[in-house]
């Protein structure tokens, strides 16, 4: 095994003790699973957390109805290799009323993301929520501590976080209250890369370059994962092209980018020179991430 760089090495022993640490406070944890490759790095370091046990936190997937099919593969695959337990949901009411990211925007993110999420929690009580998120993702991402209190309608609330002083974190929770964690706070996409290669972990087979078929709006490159779904404008159609991707979020509103890149070393280097965010590729932002977030997107 490659022996990690000492500063990804602290990195690592960081999320590992949050995990740990969460765990030990918890009454019923859980880990938000995407199938991206933030949530893929967290769920592989809960593995070396509680090695040689079996994982004994959950994965909870918000299915939207609009993921990419190989991210579902992925997904399926990934709990069963490594003994996770997989819970899946979604919102069937938005299902019932056809919610869709082609004529609903930020409704759809709110009714079949954030309110999804709501339901899953209350369903299943989880007191701590493990997620991938990272700091440097997003402006507001940078806002988060470690260890993020949620209000008993999971909504977030800046002003009313805990001081996190030499690591020591609060998990204390006033009834009806919960927590979302992030062990990748202090992670740079950079690190999380260099880590997949060091690591050998596996991935979402989307984030390498292949030829897949592409329609481009307004200069953003949409992969047509489903074409009997895909709301087609007049006069177009999908064109082969050569494309990865450094996000991955509902396929109707994640843009592709133009690679080579079909290994992990060749992506870690396309990383080191990117000039612009990972989330620039994320077509339902907006610039409204504080909001939903505010109201319980993760």
């Amino acid at each position: 095994m490659n022996r990690l760089p000492v500063h990804l090495a602290a990195l690592e022993s960081e999320a590992i003790h949050v995990l740990r640490d969460g765990v030990s406070e918890a009454r019923n944890p859980v880990v938000r699973f995407s199938g991206g490759k933030d949530s893929t790095v967290l769920a592989d370091i809960v593995l070396r957390a509680f090695f040689p046990a079996r994982p004994p936190i959950p994965l909870l997937h918000i299915d939207s109805t609009w993921e990419f099919a190989e991210v579902l593969t992925f997904r399926d695959a990934f709990a069963e290799r490594y003994g996770f337990r997989l819970i899946v949901h979604v919102n069937e009411y938005g299902r019932a009323q056809s919610i869709n990211p082609f004529d609903h925007s930020d409704v759809y993110t709110t009714i079949m993301r954030t309110d999804a999420l709501r339901q899953a929690l209350t369903a299943g009580g989880y007191d701590i929520i493990f997620g991938g998120a990272r700091r440097d993702e997003e402006a507001n991402r940078a806002k988060e501590r470690i260890v993020s209190v949620r209000s008993a309608s999971h909504a977030w609330e800046p002003r009313m976080q805990r001081p996190e002083l030499w690591r020591c974190f609060n998990w204390r929770l006033k009834p009806g209250e919960t927590i979302r964690a992030f062990p990748l706070s202090n992670w740079t996409e950079q690190d999380l890369w260099t880590y997949i290669l060091m690591r050998k972990i596996e991935i979402a087979p989307l984030y390498f370059a292949h030829e897949r078929n592409v329609v481009t709006r307004a200069g953003m490159r949409i992969v047509v994962d489903d074409p009997a779904r895909m709301r087609w404008q007049p006069g177009e159609t999908a064109l082969p092209e050569k494309v990865r991707f450094r996000t991955l979020g509902c396929w109707p509103v994640t843009a592709a980018q133009p690679s080579e890149a079909e290994t992990i070393a060749a992506v870690v280097l396309e990383t080191l020179r990117a000039e612009t965010s990972e989330r620039h590729g994320r077509l339902g932002d907006n610039g409204s991430l504080e909001r939903q977030k505010r109201e319980g997107y993760f």
